[in-house]
């Protein structure tokens, strides 16, 4: 087969697909709209990665070594496809960058937006300085700097994590629970205290969702190791005394109002879909499901299958995925795509 497989995203999915297929001898074209590979645990700066406990830089940017150093894959960065047509084996796309390629089959591994804050305006993000985002902490941690409060560069005493912070919320019309958030923030609840042992970290839920395996390395532990406080509350809305911020709910346990000071409160932000899916699902004629992610088919009939034949999805772009599950993805739609295209050997 000479025409290579479209991959469009260059986060983790991408990455693993275009890998996989170049391991098994197929060219690809990876296209991000970026001016580098990793998606958000690269570009967003994460730390340490839940749950194999690996820097991000290290682990995503291993990725991102073997592609680009990869002759079968072409790396087309700060690039969009501008236009799609044709049918499976025979695609033809135009890119941003003024590249008109052919394409046997596709893979859109496009990923996901961070919820914004701003969205939830009575938890005082984008009011008081010391409310902050699980990804802001994350690149606190990443670069070296520490855990510090925003309004005055010191360590904070306590903390609050809001969990659920565009998720789980009908209200500003997010259903979906964002699958990860719950074993991100105990692990970040752990970071901090490791590295603020006379910190007090308490985390406020609706429930814990740290699924599968994850429980006892992060939810247990984050109680037991770390100390850890768990709080089932509602959050009714979040000030400040122009020292700390104040967060004000109600204990839902004890069925009693609570209000207590922090030095720094962050939320801990749920996975939207793609801001650009609108427009990715006009350009590749692909279904979205109902909350405005990719649409996936059964995977009985085969993974990662859009609504169009020859297109495949993997990773986020799908909805609220872990990491080293859009890897699997992203590996599993790769030789999908593979196998849509290849002719199968008849059997002697």
């Amino acid at each position: 087969m000479t025409h290579p497989v479209l991959i469009v995203g260059g986060g983790p999915a991408g990455l693993a697909a275009a890998h996989a297929l170049a391991e098994a001898g197929q060219k690809v074209a990876l296209v991000e709209k970026e001016d580098r590979l990793g998606g958000h645990p690269i570009l967003s700066g994460y730390a340490k990665l839940v749950p194999s406990g690996e820097w991000a830089r290290d682990a995503i940017g291993g990725m991102v070594d073997r592609v680009v150093g990869n002759d079968l894959i072409d790396v087309h960065l700060n690039t969009k496809v501008d236009k799609f047509e044709g049918e499976q084996g025979a695609f033809k796309a135009t890119l941003s960058d003024g590249t008109a390629l052919d394409a046997s089959s596709t893979i859109l591994c496009t990923g996901f937006t961070h919820f914004d804050s701003i969205n939830k305006p009575e938890w005082g993000f984008g009011m008081f300085p010391d409310v902050v985002t699980t990804t802001q902490v994350e690149q606190m941690i990443s670069s070296g700097q520490g855990v510090r409060r925003p309004s005055n560069g010191e360590p904070p005493k306590r903390v609050a994590i809001l969990l659920c912070v565009g998720s789980r919320d009908r209200q500003i019309g997010r259903e979906w629970c964002s699958k990860i958030c719950c074993s991100v923030s105990a692990n970040m609840a752990m970071e901090i205290r490791e590295e603020l042992p006379d910190c007090h970290v308490y985390i406020y839920y609706m429930d814990i969702r740290t699924f599968g395996l994850l429980e006892t390395k992060y939810y247990w532990r984050s109680q037991e190791e770390f100390k850890v406080k768990y709080i089932k509350a509602r959050i009714a809305e979040v000030t400040s005394d122009g020292d700390q911020v104040i967060v004000k709910g109600e204990d839902t346990l004890v069925k009693r109002p609570i209000t207590i000071p922090f030095d720094m409160v962050v939320h801990a932000i749920g996975m939207d879909p793609n801001v650009d899916n609108m427009l990715l699902s006009s350009i590749f004629n692909v279904d979205l499901e109902e909350h405005g992610f990719i649409g996936r088919q059964s995977s009985y009939g085969g993974m990662g299958q859009t609504s169009r034949p020859g297109v495949f999805v993997a990773g986020a772009a799908t909805g609220p995925e872990t990491i080293d599950d859009s890897i699997a993805q992203g590996q599993a739609a790769a030789m999908a795509a593979l196998g849509a295209v290849r002719k199968p050997v008849a059997a002697e």
